[in-house]
């Protein structure tokens, strides 16, 4: 059996406006201690983890490990209805998540699960360099301006100074953040800006990001709860070329 309520239901929300911007299908693992997910874009490029544990949640039972094989698309057509004072209970049938919405009025929906063949993929092991945090909205706001001009974004940082930056043919754009964190490598990597995007949706999951950084490397974007109960992390693949 598995059965949980949520009190504040921008959790999901934010979290699965991102995920099924990335991915198509996931499978959702649940046991006692909460729920997690892997998963990889179709093109190998963007790496996505979600854990919640069950202290999140305002009641959770799972007496038995359960896979929860969704559409994200589907889901987030559900969760979209959800408002934020909406007390969220979630549940299983034999072929069906379940999601039950108790505000002004008690709204049900069933969506149901799909068949795949899904093994959960591992993250590649990445010893960085340089790790350092930045509020969230700083971060999204800057890429923002970045989109004026280009399709693809460089990230560097040194030991004073985290810099977005991106150059197109009718002009370009730098944001510097003086970041106060020990980093003592100077480094640089370019992305693409619609992944970059993609992953800022989860805009309310946490009001910091922590950002892990290499000369050519993957970006890792962290985003954790401040009662560390939860964690939505992104692996995102550099593109090779000169800027």
């Amino acid at each position: 059996m598995f059965k949980a309520e949520l009190s504040d239901p921008n959790i999901l929300k934010t979290s699965f406006e991102a995920i099924s911007s990335i991915v198509d299908e996931v499978q959702i693992q649940t046991n006692s201690e909460g729920l997690k997910l892997d998963a990889l874009d179709r093109g190998h490029v963007t790496f996505i983890h979600l854990e919640l544990k069950a202290s999140v949640f305002d009641q959770f039972l799972c007496d038995k490990d359960e896979k929860i094989n969704i559409d994200t698309d589907e889901l987030m057509k559900v969760l979209r209805r959800s408002k934020s004072d909406d007390r969220v209970l979630i549940s299983l049938d034999e072929n069906n998540l379940i999601l039950v919405f108790e505000g002004r009025a008690k709204r049900r929906f069933k969506i149901r699960l799909i068949d795949i063949e899904y093994e959960p993929p591992t993250p590649p092991e990445v010893e960085y360099p340089t790790e350092f945090e930045i509020p969230f909205s700083l971060l999204k706001d800057s890429i923002q301006d970045i989109d004026i001009f280009s399709d693809k974004i460089a990230f560097s940082v040194d030991s004073e100074k985290f810099k977005i930056s991106a150059a197109g043919e009718f002009g370009d754009a730098k944001i510097e953040y003086i970041h106060g964190e020990k980093v003592g490598d100077s480094v640089k990597s370019i992305y693409s800006l619609d992944k970059i995007r993609e992953m800022l949706k989860a805009d309310r999951f946490s009001d910091i990001a922590t950002i892990k950084l290499g000369e050519n490397m993957p970006l890792t974007l962290k985003l954790k709860m401040v009662t560390e109960d939860g964690e939505l992390s992104f692996l995102l693949a550099p593109r090779m070329e000169e800027e």
